[in-house]
């Protein structure tokens, strides 16, 4: 039960990783730093998208809208660092 908690962190901690990567891309879009007509700048762009608007579309529904000031990623940030934690403290230990 132990492993399959380990791969349940370690999935949330790529999570977190690939929400960081979003906001990057983002702000790399936005800024016009990268190109999105070129090929690769587009797939890798698509596939950030892919992953994370499922979570991030859920959570733009509940939290009010502050014009362009996106924080639906900063609110999946603390959600997931509260279930790694919660998973860490309190399921852990209890698991043989």
């Amino acid at each position: 039960m132990r492993a399959i908690l380990d791969v349940l962190l370690i999935v949330i901690h790529l999570y977190q990783y690939v929400v960081i990567a979003a906001v990057v891309f983002s702000w790399l879009v936005a800024f016009n730093v990268v190109n999105m007509r070129n090929s690769v700048v587009s797939s890798i762009g698509e596939v950030i998208y892919r992953l994370t608007e499922p979570a991030l579309a859920r959570i733009r529904r509940v939290i009010p809208s502050f014009g362009t000031l996106d924080l639906s990623p900063i609110v999946l940030l603390l959600l997931l660092f509260l279930l790694e934690r919660l998973i860490i403290y309190y399921v852990y230990p209890n698991v043989f």
